[in-house]
């Protein structure tokens, strides 16, 4: 179910929030301070390179499904992120909120290697997947993209039947099992097999937009990822349409991670477990500047200018 929205409204006085960090030698009693800003009509908002992103304190057990570790990405000469490093937890809903420009959509293709199909791109760092850094020139791009796999921005279904649509990516990858079971499993899950059971020959391309994105929701899931990377999967729909999509969101959760990208604060405090909070300066390189589970994001923000931006003051 979705959750409900956490308030923005917080005490003038932060409360005292523990804060794990690599050269800390435990909790700290009192948030650190905001970091200065200088706002520039022109410029919009600088970012001190050397600043490190705040962290807040796990609480619960967690395995991480992802462990991004001083990652950078680059377009030629441009640099679109810097010295990024946080923990995707598994099994969880991670939300990636910022500014349009920020890096979000560059970040999400690391974790599966798209950005590798951009002429001139490069990632530097390292993201560890099962041991294994997803970075390294040995691992197969191919197998890293279905084992972690994707949901764009615009729906974008096969010129196919609804059936082909969901078996196409299990049968190139060599799927010999029951794939009448497995179609009708993966749009189950996608929550759409009882709006299509009937018409499985109908052209995906004849769907409505909500019915689209979670008809590709379902061809994600018929290759059984691990992992399920979205980038602004409701952006284009309706209301109701993304109320579907926010607790299929949820649903998956309990057997896949779920990483998010999304411009709107309503639907990360709805379905996110973790938020994390990126930021790109007058340079146009984004950066993580907070991460930690949402409703600490939401509700005391560590930095002030996580809590300017979710409250709208930018952004």
């Amino acid at each position: 179910m979705a959750r409900n929205f956490f308030t923005l409204m917080r005490s003038s006085a932060p409360t005292a929030t523990a804060v794990s960090g690599a050269n800390q030698s435990g909790p700290t009693t009192t948030p650190p301070p905001p970091p200065n800003i200088k706002e520039d009509a022109d410029a919009g908002v600088h970012l001190d390179p050397t600043l490190e992103a705040v962290r807040h304190e796990i609480t619960e057990e967690l395995d991480m499904a992802l462990q991004l570790r001083q990652v950078s990405a680059f377009y030629g000469s441009f640099q679109a992120i810097d010295n990024m490093s946080m923990p995707i937890p598994r099994n969880r809903v991670t939300a990636l909120i910022g500014p349009s420009g920020c890096g979000k959509s560059t970040l999400l293709r690391c974790f599966n290697r798209m950005n590798d199909l951009i002429p001139g791109a490069r990632v530097e760092g390292e993201i560890e997947f099962e041991g294994r850094n997803l970075l390294d020139p040995a691992m197969d791009a191919v197998e890293v993209r279905r084992r972690i796999g994707m949901v764009f921005q615009k729906p974008n279904p096969f010129p196919k039947s609804i059936y082909e649509n969901v078996a196409f990516g299990a049968r190139i990858n060599g799927y010999s099992g029951d794939m009448d079971r497995l179609v009708e499993e993966s749009l189950r899950r996608a929550a759409l097999w009882d709006e299509v059971k009937d018409e499985l020959d109908k052209s995906g391309l004849a769907l409505s937009g909500g019915q689209q994105q979670r008809l590709c929701i379902a061809r994600a899931i018929a290759v059984q990822p691990e992992i399920i990377l979205m980038d602004e999967p409701a952006s284009a729909l309706d209301p109701v349409a993304t109320l579907k999509i926010e607790d299929l969101m949820r649903e998956l959760a309990e057997e896949y991670t779920i990483v998010v990208v999304t411009h709107n604060m309503q639907q990360a405090g709805r379905v996110s477990d973790y938020t994390a909070f990126l930021l790109a300066g007058e340079e146009r390189v984004g950066r993580l500047v907070e991460f930690g589970p949402t409703q600490d994001i939401f509700t005391n923000p560590l930095d002030q200018r996580t809590e300017d931006y979710i409250t709208g003051r930018y952004g």
